[in-house]
């Protein structure tokens, strides 16, 4: 086994490099990585709604706001109306998701990253995928590094084997447990009716 020494240069001879092998000095320099910039391409693209939606009937929006008044009332009584404010608004937001229908929006896959209507997030912040399923829509489920946490995108049932074989060379496929917040929440949404 060789080993390299390094030693210093003699005094006079400044030009001479401090690294020797096997006697002799070394010439070259180091050479500077060239990285090339690669140009995006797209992989894979698709148009679907932008969210899972689900036509809901009268005696579920009963329901809802039923629930919702009784936890006004209370909160209102114990809180002041700040609570209760919070509750309308939330119920509001809840009924126009739930009644207007989303639009269609373009979803494309690169080698930079993913685009939803040429808003691009880049690989580096994902960190894993899975596959999920709400309503009647497929989901492509990924967890990134900021907020809100997940990207959500609906996918056709017919391309879901060509968008996992391509995601997965990019980031790995490991499905998430569910936090106590969604089995909470899975466990409410099963007792509304028209949910189960």
């Amino acid at each position: 086994m060789r080993y390299n020494i390094a030693t210093m240069p003699e005094e006079g001879n400044e030009n001479q490099s401090p690294l020797k092998e096997d006697g002799e000095t070394q010439k070259e320099e180091a050479q500077p990585v060239v990285l090339r910039q690669e140009p995006e391409k797209e992989l894979f693209a698709w148009t679907a709604p932008a969210r899972p939606f689900k036509k809901r009937d009268k005696q579920f929006y009963i329901t809802v706001f039923a629930i919702a008044g009784i936890v006004a009332l209370v909160l209102g009584l114990a809180e002041g109306a700040m609570p209760v404010i919070l509750i309308v608004a939330l119920v509001f937001l809840f009924y126009v998701m739930n009644t207007v229908e989303p639009g269609n929006m373009e979803y494309k896959i690169t080698n930079k990253g993913i685009k939803i209507e040429n808003k691009k997030t880049e690989w580096s912040i994902m960190t894993r995928f899975w596959f999920s399923h709400r309503f009647d829509s497929e989901l492509l489920v990924i967890e990134t590094l900021v907020l809100p946490g997940r990207i959500e995108l609906v996918i056709k049932l017919e391309d879901k084997e060509q968008i996992k074989k391509i995601v997965s060379t990019y980031i790995t496929e490991e499905e998430v447990p569910p936090s106590y917040l969604d089995k909470a929440a899975n466990w409410f949404a099963t007792k509304l009716p028209g949910n189960k």
